[in-house]
């Protein structure tokens, strides 16, 4: 993969836009990842969660991970006492 220069969330499109030294764009639309992977409130607060605050490494988890290894790792279901 390419060096990326900028990556940020664009409100207006709902997409995770990454700039890439070639000049290449790739923009991720969040709502279909979110629509497609998340199962429950809590794994699409997680990717949520993401978006907004490192949406680089939001980035890097949809191109290079596996999203749903991440999510059932990090998105538990506590019950209430």
């Amino acid at each position: 993969m390419k060096k990326i220069l900028s990556c940020e969330f664009n409100l207006d499109t709902a997409c995770v836009e990454l700039r890439l030294d070639d000049g290449t764009l790739i923009s991720i639309d969040c709502t279909a990842v979110e629509n497609e992977m998340a199962n429950s409130m809590y794994q699409r607060s997680e990717l949520d969660w993401l978006i907004y605050n490192d949406p680089l490494a939001y980035a890097e988890l949809i191109l290079n991970g596996e999203p749903e290894l991440y999510l059932k790792a990090v998105a538990k279901k506590a019950p209430l006492d």
